[in-house]
């Protein structure tokens, strides 16, 4: 018997002196914790942005890319609306992270879209929200590494009749980091997200430095595009570029997901991670954006706009570029930790209330929802050899289940902050997760 050192509450623990056999599974998860570890489990604000902020910040990576393919269906001349676009992408950046700052602090327990829509607005509304939201972190998964592949084969175009191999192999891997728990991937993952938010802000700040000093220049040898159909500049079409750039929030979600993963005090650890996310993901976009335009990139599927962004502003492909496209390629790969971060707790809220098998509640040998990582890593991996990894045809499958999500969460908090408002002085609801005061 002892004191939790974290809590100041008296622990009880007891020493087995059976030790498990070393196997093929413990080889590739890890020796089993007890679950009176699980509190010491939990991760800080540093490791916190790497596991739940990596599918946001390596959107980046894609969404000018796939919000330039569409504008270019109107020709060249159409890009420069980009600019604009990304503008409005930020200020809508700016309302969700306001918004679910607020969620953080009202719902402790986590849960997000699902369980303010359960508790304002419904059981149907909730079902809707986290059917949407899973779809989502199924789409991440296969997005991020399908991207993750596309910065390979332009650095390697002979690795391209081998893109859903790889795709494969990058799921199953990053799915054993997560097999091992919360606390050691998000250790592993810290690093190349660091790497990759610093190479990137390199990136840009030296092509803004030679754009200012004119030396910049744009992209040598653009990859070959070929248009079947030219279309007209249209309210329609910018809508759709909108659309396809906003892939960039569709990581909002993940922190108020995962606020237990968080060390005490969760919600303020959690917010905190947040406005970190949005500011770093926020002027990456822009940046990203606007040095696109500038050296006139191509969307392609055989080269990214990053690809072509780092050579530029490099100047060819030596060092920094080969560690540009690594770092994008891996925290691309490692993107898909924040889904396997999120599904596993969403899927076992909405299986303790009795929509989902209850299988999914289980936690493994370490203490994390091994059912639901399983679960998530082999239906992305079908949905990345049926679309054969190509991003762009991804895409537009994210645009409904994200603003769904985000649509419904909103609304439900506006319903509580009305509920809250029509309350007597010194009354107060308890609802679940969260009191209503």
């Amino acid at each position: 018997m002892n004191i939790d050192d974290d809590r100041g509450t008296t622990v009880l623990r007891r020493t087995a002196e059976y030790k498990p056999p070393r196997s093929l599974n413990t080889w590739l998860i890890g020796r089993p914790l007890q679950t009176a570890d699980a509190p010491h489990q939990t991760i800080g604000k540093l490791i916190g942005l790497a596991v739940f902020a990596s599918d946001a910040l390596s959107s980046t990576a894609y969404a000018t890319q796939e919000m330039l393919a569409i504008l270019l269906l109107a020709g060249i001349g159409a890009l420069q609306f980009s600019i604009p676009i990304s503008i409005g992408i930020v200020v809508l950046l700016t309302l969700l992270t306001l918004s679910y700052e607020q969620t953080i602090h009202a719902y402790p327990g986590g849960g997000g879209a699902y369980i303010v829509a359960r508790d304002n607005l419904g059981d149907v509304p909730a079902l809707v929200a986290a059917a949407s939201l899973l779809t989502d972190y199924i789409l991440t998964v296969s997005v991020s590494i399908s991207s993750g592949v596309a910065q390979v084969v332009s650095a390697f175009p002979a690795a391209f009749p081998y893109r859903v191999e790889i795709a494969i192999l990058f799921i199953a891997v990053v799915m054993l980091l997560n097999l091992r728990g919360v606390k050691e991937s998000g250790k592993a993952f810290a690093v190349p997200t660091y790497i990759f938010v610093l190479l990137m802000y390199a990136t840009v700040v030296t092509g803004i430095i030679r754009l200012v000093l004119g030396t910049l220049g744009v992209v040598t040898a653009p990859p070959q595009v070929e248009i079947e159909t030219m279309q007209q500049v249209s309210v329609f079409l910018i809508l759709r570029a909108f659309s396809n750039g906003t892939s960039a929030v569709t990581g909002v979600e993940a922190i108020s997901n995962g606020i237990t993963a968080f060390k005490e005090p969760r919600s303020k650890n959690a917010g905190i991670t947040l406005i970190w996310m949005s500011v770093i993901l926020g002027s990456l976009l822009l940046g990203i954006t606007f040095l696109a335009y500038h050296i006139q990139a191509i969307p392609s599927e055989s080269e990214t706009v990053i690809s072509q962004l780092a050579r530029t502003v490099f100047g060819g492909r030596g060092f920094l570029y080969i560690a540009t496209i690594t770092a994008t390629t891996v925290i691309l790969v490692l993107a898909g930790n924040t889904a396997f971060a999120g599904f596993p707790r969403l899927s076992a809220l909405v299986a303790e209330d009795g929509f989902l098998p209850r299988q999914l509640t289980y936690r493994g040998s370490r203490l994390v929802y091994s059912y639901g990582i399983v679960l998530l890593a082999v239906v992305s991996g079908l949905l990345v050899v049926l679309f054969k990894a190509s991003v762009s045809s991804l895409i537009p499958l994210y645009a409904i289940g994200v603003f769904l999500s985000f649509t419904l969460s909103q609304t439900g908090m506006a319903v509580r902050w009305k509920k809250s408002g029509s309350l007597k002085e010194g009354v107060e609801i308890q609802e679940r997760g969260s009191v209503l005061r």
